[in-house]
């Protein structure tokens, strides 16, 4: 028999995670990673996106850099997504990376694409 249904469950939020995929362009390296460091994963955490992976493709044909964050609700994360900062922050990510690619999925834990 199925367990019943908690009806304080049916309306609770959905955490997501944004996933976003890059390759960093040659030469760059240095730049990119002192960006990163300094100015994008600070301004992702000011606006409320809280990393959570973060990985780098060494070998085979896979998007060199994978990062995720994450947001209680999806409705709170596409709110960001259109906010003028994240604009801007994106736009100067594109200055260093090529590829870059976005998506929001359902938050689920370990690695996901």
């Amino acid at each position: 028999m199925a367990d019943p249904i908690n009806p304080a469950d049916i309306d609770r939020p959905m955490a997501v995670k944004l996933l976003m995929t890059w390759d960093i362009m040659p030469g760059r390296e240095q730049d990119y990673f002192e960006f990163v460091v300094r100015e994008f994963l600070p301004g992702m955490q000011n606006l409320g996106l809280e990393p959570s992976d973060a990985w780098f493709t060494v070998f085979g044909s896979q998007p060199q850099i994978m990062v995720a964050a994450q947001m209680d609700t999806q409705a709170a994360m596409e709110q960001l997504l259109s906010l003028p900062e994240w604009s801007t922050l994106t736009g100067r990510l594109l200055d260093y990376v090529i590829n870059f690619q976005q998506k929001i999925v359902e938050a689920r834990s370990g690695f996901q694409m």
